[in-house]
């Protein structure tokens, strides 16, 4: 994150002498990306963060994935996955995936366990409800329309709050998830034309300091999942700074890029991540010109499976397609897609578009995961024929 944070107590220097009160050494962490060639962060431990007293195989839910065969776009209604009794990691249900990025949505009441995935950031899209997110660098709270980015092996834990169930779309990389370079300096400073900036992006606030012992953490790595029990719980950090934590972004802090013709869909682009990228479609004033059609022409990206995620408002140029919130679309690269018949036409002249959507573009075909098959609509694909 292009932002630098410090929270809590720190030594004046880094990597010399910090003592507790009874005259140990506060135990120094260093946490950093890309062999500690890039963002990093130092983190004061009351006791050894390796201190671990036993590890064990751990078996998850199972997932399976399918190709997209036969090549056609989908639809899934999420909001058909609504279920009881789950937390917002093990309850995801996971709907597409390649070999980059898995992209799952849960309705989650209950807490999570504690986890670490060591594979990759995550990228959370708070549909409804609020979140509560505890991680060794603290407290971050969340609430609909934020993105929360989740660095690498940062142990976590997500807490829905408030009187009803918290809607996640869930979008976890085998890589780091970050703003478009396009929009940074060389020093990492968010340039004048970015859609959003430093004063827009929250982090934790303040350190837990949970004092308790024997504490299980869930990890995924590249061979697997582990259960490791730690010795103390890792949520004993006293202070902290750096450039890599815990972030929140409002999608409605998103300043729409728009022109007097319609603007291809890199103007959207909120964050980058390992061969995909994600996209805002936020409320916006449209196309000026007066012979403008504001909705997208047909279109065919021919490297990228494009999924959007339909979350409010309302979506001009799916109107009539069964489209309605909490729907996935896809995409694939090898089908042209574009507006829904007589779209362009009911456009001409409207100034201003009230939608809210998530798009991931993936730079690898996405997968079908078990719960597609359970919420798809498969009169989708042929909506455009109006057969």
């Amino acid at each position: 994150m292009p932002y630098y944070r410090s929270v809590g107590e720190l030594p004046r220097k880094r990597h010399t002498q910090f003592r507790q009160p009874d005259g140990s050494l506060y135990t120094e962490e260093l946490m950093g990306q890309e062999g500690f060639s890039s963002d990093s962060s130092l983190l004061y431990h009351r006791y050894a963060p390796t201190a671990i007293v036993a590890a064990e195989e751990f078996t998850p839910p199972a997932v399976t994935r399918v190709p997209n065969l036969p090549l056609k776009p989908r639809h899934l209604r999420t909001h058909k996955l609504d279920g009881t009794g789950a937390d917002p990691i093990l309850g995801r249900r996971y709907l597409l995936a390649n070999d980059d990025v898995r992209i799952a949505y849960v309705l989650a009441d209950q807490p999570s366990p504690l986890f670490r995935d060591a594979t990759g950031d995550h990228c959370l899209y708070v549909e409804a409800g609020t979140l509560r997110v505890e991680s060794t660098f603290g407290v971050l709270d969340a609430v609909a329309g934020d993105y929360v980015i989740i660095p690498t092996s940062t142990v976590h834990r997500l807490v829905p709050t408030g009187d009803t169930p918290t809607r996640l779309l869930a979008v976890e990389a085998t890589g780091h998830i970050g703003p478009p370079k396009r929009y940074l300096s060389v020093r990492g400073q968010f340039l004048e034309h970015s859609p959003y900036c430093e004063r827009d992006v929250r982090g934790p606030d303040a350190p837990l300091l949970v004092e308790e012992t024997d504490v299980e953490v869930l990890v995924r790595h590249r061979r697997g999942w582990t259960r490791h029990v730690y010795a103390n719980h890792p949520f004993d950090v006293v202070g902290w700074d750096g450039h890599m934590y815990p972030w929140a972004f409002s999608i409605h802090d998103f300043e729409p890029i728009t022109g007097r013709i319609h603007q291809p869909p890199p103007v959207h682009q909120t964050f980058q991540g390992p061969n995909f990228v994600i996209c805002s479609f936020v409320p916006r004033k449209v196309d000026y010109h007066p012979d403008a059609i504001p909705v997208p022409y047909h279109h065919h990206n021919v490297d990228s499976d494009e999924m959007l995620f339909y979350t409010g408002g309302n979506y001009e140029a799916r109107r009539g397609s069964g489209i309605e919130q909490g729907s996935i679309s896809l995409h694939p690269s090898g089908f042209t897609h574009g507006p829904q018949p007589g779209a362009a036409e009911r456009s001409i002249g409207v100034d201003f578009f009230d939608e809210l959507a998530v798009m991931v573009d993936t730079f690898r075909p996405l997968d079908l995961c078990d719960a597609a098959a359970d919420c798809e609509d498969d009169a989708y694909a042929w909506t455009w024929s109006r057969r």
